[in-house]
C-alpha cells in the first residue's frame, strides 16, 4: 500500500509542479499599487512579468491583477509559484523518506525503531495525500488510515 501511496503522491506533486512551470507570470508576487496609483494595496496582486521588460531598470514595471478584497489579494500573493515549488520539493523529501524506509534492501531498516519510523512516515504521507482526496486516483482507504 505504501508503494501506491508513493506513486500517487509523486504524480500529484508532478502535476502541481507542472502547473507552476506552465505559468507565463513570474515567481515574484506581492500586494501593492504597482505602477498605477489609482489602485489600492487591498485590490491588487502585483507580479513581475519578465517577458515584458528590457534590461534597463527604467523599463521595469509591475503588472497587477485586480481582485475583490484585501484578504484574497494577500492569499494569492502568499501562495505564489515560488512557494508552491518549495512546498512540492519539501513534500517530495517526505515521500522519498517513506520510500527509503519501506525498501527491504535498505540495511538501515534492520535497526531498532525502523518500523516505527516507516509507519510514522506512512501516516505523514497519508496526511499529505488527503489534500488530493477528490482526485480519481485517491484511495478512500488512505482516509481511514490512522
Amino acid at each position: 500500500m505504501s508503494d501506491d501511496l508513493v506513486a500517487f503522491l509523486r504524480a500529484r506533486l508532478d502535476e502541481d509542479e507542472a502547473s507552476v512551470q506552465a505559468l507565463t507570470v513570474p515567481h515574484q508576487w506581492h500586494t501593492g499599487p504597482g505602477d498605477d496609483p489609482e489602485w489600492t494595496d487591498e485590490e491588487l496582486v502585483c507580479m513581475w512579468p519578465p517577458e515584458f521588460h528590457t534590461p534597463y531598470e527604467q523599463d521595469k514595471h509591475w503588472r497587477g491583477l485586480t481582485v475583490s478584497g484585501p484578504e484574497l489579494a494577500a492569499y494569492i500573493a502568499r501562495h505564489d509559484p515560488a512557494r508552491v515549488l518549495a512546498e512540492v520539493e519539501a513534500k517530495r523529501k517526505i515521500v522519498n523518506a517513506l520510500e527509503q524506509w519501506s525498501d527491504p534492501t535498505n540495511p538501515a531498516i534492520k535497526y531498532a525503531g525502523a518500523e516505527l519510523r516507516r509507519d510514522s512516515l506512512f501516516h505523514v504521507c497519508v496526511a499529505l495525500a488527503s489534500v488530493y482526496a477528490g482526485h480519481d486516483d485517491y484511495w478512500p482507504e488512505w482516509g481511514t488510515t490512522s
